[in-house]
């Protein structure tokens, strides 16, 4: 038999009954679009988390105060949990080799008004570099300037999203108007760029005021929440990160790590944390969403045995003109493996279209691999060789002269 015939016969076979065929097709359709759509989600999350934390800053170290927990001991309550951090250790930490920014954070979230309007977010003292290291950008006026923070004064620059929730959509004019931050009135000088951003930190929707305008109405004390500093490069972060450790751990007069009242965190490292995470998350769901494979699976072997029962005759006739064993064998395997091929066929486009969908409606920025879709054809192509194999055999194997016989 030659490629044509066996092709032929294949679509005959599978044509015969298209209601039962297609019923068969549909667990390998699910199960493949589901596959293919969790991956293309999983990439999306895996993606949108790494450009969130790569937008607060480039080589970025981030020192927080209060000691890492270990196992057995009380959970670290994270930022601003504990007061150790100073300017003092801000200012140390420009000297060392390898840094090129340093900023430092007193942050909260206040209840803000103005014009009859109002907003709760989070309001950041911060110095003059903190646009540098966090990569902000300003779109109308002036940022907090090194006389602003030597002055104590009230005046604060807005996200634009805190501009609309304040001000309403559209309004540009509002450099000079006077806000409220804790019955504080504060003059805005400036706006941020639109940066976007969600979960760690979204810059659009924060106030910045001159951290020792923060830590004298808002905290009341002279430490700060938070140090970032930011590396020359990516090739020194790790090392710069060691540097700032030892530093600190110097300027604590702390001679046990384990003892230490701050930690650092590596931005390469949160991205890393984060990706496996994710990827750990989108494995667990193309997991759960390939037991559809397995059931559609079985479905294709049961239909298989079932075409084999209702073609004995057929297969006890070509036996018996000449038809050898192998020929009816690779038969009923290519139209097993045909059932699998354009069910994952079908799966891959569906699975392409809810990603598209789930794109197109802004839940998540979805991203179908080529790698993925590859898979999801070598899958079907091996779910059709497994579970027809068996039914193939059993065909191959019927005496020729019993299936003559068969009713």
């Amino acid at each position: 038999m030659n490629t044509r015939d066996l092709l032929e016969e294949t679509f005959m076979a599978l044509s015969s009954n298209k209601v039962r065929s297609g019923l068969t097709m549909l667990g390998i359709v699910i199960g493949i679009a589901s596959v293919i759509a969790m991956t293309a989600i999983g990439t999306g999350a895996q993606n949108s988390i790494s450009a969130s934390i790569q937008s607060i800053g480039s080589n970025l170290i981030i020192v927080n105060p209060g000691a890492p927990r270990g196992v057995g001991q009380q959970v670290n309550q994270g930022r601003g949990s504990a007061k150790t951090l100073t300017f003092t250790d801000v200012e140390a930490l420009k000297s060392i080799e390898g840094v090129k920014a340093v900023t430092a954070e007193v942050s909260g979230r206040y209840q803000v008004t103005a014009k009859g309007t109002n907003t709760n977010t989070t309001v950041d003292g911060v110095t003059p570099d903190y646009t540098s290291v966090r990569n902000l950008e300003i779109d109308q006026g002036n940022f907090i300037t090194a006389q602003n923070n030597q002055s104590g004064a009230k005046v604060a620059v807005l996200g634009p999203t805190t501009v609309t929730d304040l001000f309403g959509e559209g309004v540009t004019d509002v450099i000079g108007q006077i806000i409220k931050i804790k019955n504080n009135q504060f003059k805005i000088i400036g706006i941020t760029k639109a940066k976007g951003g969600t979960g760690f930190q979204n810059s659009d929707d924060m106030i910045y005021i001159p951290i020792t305008t923060a830590q004298r109405y808002f905290s009341g004390d002279s430490y700060v929440n938070s140090i970032s500093v930011q590396a020359l490069d990516s090739e020194v972060t790790t090392q710069v990160q060691t540097n700032i450790t030892t530093k600190l751990m110097e300027l604590h007069k702390i001679s046990d790590s384990t003892l230490a009242d701050f930690n650092t965190m590596n931005q390469a490292d949160i991205i890393a944390t984060a990706s496996s995470v994710t990827g750990t998350f989108t494995l667990l769901l193309s997991a759960i969403a390939g037991i559809s494979l397995l059931v559609g699976g079985i479905g294709i072997m049961n239909m298989m045995l079932t075409s084999v029962t209702e073609r004995t005759r057929e297969i006890g006739l070509r036996k018996a003109i000449g038809a050898k064993r192998r020929d009816v064998n690779i038969q009923f395997l290519v139209e097993a493996v045909m059932l699998t091929f354009i069910g994952g066929t079908i799966g891959v486009f569906l699975g392409w279209g809810v990603s598209l969908v789930i794109t197109k409606l802004g839940i998540l920025q979805a991203q179908v691999s080529i790698k993925s879709v590859l898979l999801a054809f070598g899958v079907s192509a091996f779910i059709g060789i497994v579970f027809g194999y068996y039914p193939a055999q059993r065909a191959s194997k019927l005496n020729p002269i019993d299936a003559l016989r068969y009713e």
